[in-house]
């Protein structure tokens, strides 16, 4: 088993920060399930004003394949169509709309 962390940024529109908190106060089960089956660990989110962060640990061997399992859940398609309009869209990062992978430059364990 490999591990690998991420963290991510992204900006929320002001008028929707509430609602974003809202539905992370009562994230679906669902979608835990398929984070928790995708090898994703530690998922943390933090907020400061609209700009979010995320954290999380990665600890199968297929990242890829994972995602492309995570993008095929029906059950997390469903809460994107929740949670993606609350971003701004980023055009920055042209392998993501809403979140951008931050490059990691210091780890102590």
């Amino acid at each position: 088993m490999s591990r690998k962390v991420f963290g991510q940024i992204g900006t929320l529109k002001s008028e929707k920060v509430e609602e974003y908190k809202k539905l992370h106060a009562n994230a679906w089960p669902g979608v835990l399930k398929t984070i928790s089956d995708c090898n994703l660990q530690n998922y943390s989110i933090f907020l400061q004003g609209n700009q979010v962060f995320s954290y999380f640990e990665y600890v199968g061997e297929d990242y890829e394949g994972d995602m492309k399992k995570m993008e095929a859940d029906k059950v997390t398609q469903e809460w994107w169509k929740h949670t993606k309009p609350c971003f701004e869209k980023y055009s920055i990062s042209p392998e993501s709309e809403f979140y951008h992978d931050m490059e990691q430059i210091f780890y102590y364990e």
